[in-house]
């Protein structure tokens, strides 16, 4: 029944949603060039079917290859901050004052840096605006480790690596599931923002900017529930991971 019930939830919420966007749409009278309804979407995914199979692959690929370096600099990255308090000290207002700069600033520089490497630089944005959130969560989570634990284990002649596989990466897995699951719609939005800038753009993102060149709003609207989709998708694949390696800090609700 509670499997159930999570199947049931959120879709009962989608359908909701949708019906209420449809009846928002018909209530004011809105053309479709003002507000696309749910009803006109069917008919641009019929005619640009090919143009969404690509570009979602496009996009896709792109979001997760930036999401696995975030994970593997950031996690790098976390870890030096956690052990060391003089590395946190000198690196968290470097990485608090990179983080503010607005990554839509930075697609310009990118495409100076690296000339015609669209995918790099599309990978590269994925990266750097989701790194942030890995790297300060597994950063806190062994920051704040029980002194108590690693003594008592140093007492028995634990080594230091004992000690991180036994104490301090279980206790740092939920914390860096959380930071996970923001970090798979913040690289989307880095991959759209490059898509959609960049003159040589491909992916979701440039069908968007296609849409707007030629005032094909509900083409519009299909690429935005196409990405939510995506962005859906890729995150219970993190939950579905999160169940794996961390499902046993999850608490029973009553």
């Amino acid at each position: 029944m509670d499997k159930l019930q999570k199947i049931l939830v959120p879709v009962g919420a989608i359908v909701v949603f949708t019906l209420l966007w449809e009846l928002l749409v018909w209530a004011n009278g809105w053309p479709d060039y003002v507000m696309a309804s749910p009803s006109d979407l069917p008919q641009a995914y019929e005619w640009f079917w090919n143009l969404f199979l690509i570009g979602s692959w496009q996009t896709l690929w792109r979001t997760v290859a930036g999401l696995m370096l975030a994970v593997i600099f950031g996690t790098g990255l976390g870890m030096i901050m956690g052990f060391s308090r003089i590395a946190r000290d000198a690196l968290y207002p470097l990485l608090v004052g990179f983080n503010a700069i607005p990554k839509a600033t930075l697609v310009p520089v990118l495409a100076l840096l690296f000339i015609g490497e669209h995918n790099f630089n599309t990978v590269l944005m994925a990266f750097l605006i989701s790194f942030f959130p890995i790297a300060v969560s597994v950063g806190i989570g062994l920051s704040t480790l029980e002194p108590e634990y690693r003594d008592i284990l140093r007492s028995l002649g634990a080594s230091k690596v004992t000690i991180f596989l036994k104490i301090a990466l279980p206790k740092t897995l939920p914390e860096f599931f959380g930071a996970l699951k923001v970090s798979v719609t913040l690289a989307f939005i880095g991959t759209n923002l490059v898509e959609i800038i960049s003159p040589h753009g491909r992916g979701l993102g440039a069908l968007f900017l296609s849409g707007q060149t030629n005032s094909n709003y509900p083409l519009m609207f299909a690429v935005l529930i196409a990405l939510a989709v995506l962005g859906i998708v890729l995150y219970y694949a993190v939950v579905a991971l999160e169940k794996i390696f961390a499902g046993w800090a999850e608490r029973p609700q009553g």
